[in-house]
């Protein structure tokens, strides 16, 4: 898939970082629950999944709309585990095996994360309804 526009562009297009982080969240992120709005880690986890590029379409997991949750457990000893529920483009995605474990990779650097657990679900299937406004817009989605 072609990539047409930066997130830069994209930014400027629609007035600028506050606008862009509103469309940047998936409709996901709007089901109570799913992410944990409020914790003190959320921001600094969200920002290790943007950092994750899906290889075959140029837009980062969790704006593309992958991630279907994420638990931060309760503290012990100093860490908090952190749990990601999250499906693929499609059950043949030649990433299959590794995406875990980059999530894995991007998340325990992150000061006071104990454990990482990734678990790949294919129920509900992943469409691009799932995506963010910004997702789409960088892609030239429209409908």
């Amino acid at each position: 898939m072609k990539h047409v526009a930066s997130k830069e562009m994209v930014e400027n297009s629609v007035g600028g970082t506050e606008v862009y982080d509103e469309l940047a969240e998936p409709p996901m992120a709007q089901e109570d629950g799913a992410f944990p709005e409020g914790d003190a880690l959320w921001p600094k986890v969200k920002a290790a999944l943007k950092e994750i590029y899906d290889p075959e379409i140029p837009v980062n997991i969790y704006e593309l709309g992958l991630i279907y949750g994420v638990k931060i457990h309760a503290e012990e000893q100093g860490v908090r585990d952190v749990s990601v529920t999250m499906t693929l483009t499609s059950p043949g995605c030649p990433v299959a095996q590794e995406m875990p474990g980059w999530i894995k990779d991007a998340i325990m650097p992150i000061e006071n994360v104990g454990q990482v657990d990734v678990e790949v679900i294919w129920d509900p299937p992943w469409d691009p309804s799932k995506m963010a406004e910004t997702a789409k817009m960088q892609l030239n989605m429209f409908y």
